[in-house]
């Protein structure tokens, strides 16, 4: 089962996150496998951090709030809260297979809260530039709560744009980079 996570940071919280930097990508390192996509999201500067996403294909949901809930920097009080839902990975494949590399370009986190009539189930007709993408589903699957996206875009309104703005509560895009250890 597929699952997507964002930790939304505390504020003021950027000294501790940068004392656990090793202890979270440790803790991350034991889900490798597992991991579809990974990385932080940066607040209205591009540079403070304001949060950090994890796609991940866990056994169940008893897994997932694991993995979500033992993380060393909401442990520690890194985060604010967590959104913690079943996702699907429509696009089969993870941020390393993604043809345009890890750099280059605005990378960005978009996440669409649902409201009504699912919406943006099939892929977006232009899909060089998407990263990761899927529903946002409840804990059994069965109901589909919003969509998710990874992608490269010229800028944040471009990247909004890969959803169905009427069909949403909400939209959200926060800038975002590829996760893990530096190479």
């Amino acid at each position: 089962m597929e699952f997507l996570t964002y930790h939304r940071d505390r504020p003021g919280s950027l000294p501790l996150r940068d004392e656990l930097l090793e202890a979270h990508w440790s803790y991350m390192d034991r889900f490798a496998k597992e991991l579809i996509a990974r990385g932080p999201t940066f607040g209205p500067d591009g540079e403070t951090p304001s949060g950090s996403v994890h796609i991940v294909d866990l056994p169940d949901l008893a897994a997932a709030r694991a993995f979500a809930f033992e993380e060393p920097n909401y442990q520690a009080g890194v985060y604010r809260d967590v959104m913690l839902r079943r996702w699907r990975n429509t696009l089969g494949r993870t941020m390393w297979d993604f043809p345009g590399g890890r750099t280059g370009g605005a990378r960005y986190l978009v996440i669409g809260l649902g409201t009504g009539e699912p919406a943006d189930l099939g892929l977006p007709a232009d899909q060089d530039e998407l990263i990761a993408y899927g529903p946002l589903l409840s804990d059994d699957g069965t109901a589909w709560l919003g969509t998710a996206a990874l992608l490269r875009a010229p800028d944040a309104e471009a990247a909004r744009a890969i959803l169905t703005e009427d069909r949403y509560a909400d939209i959200e895009v926060h800038d975002w980079q590829f996760g893990g250890r530096p190479s």
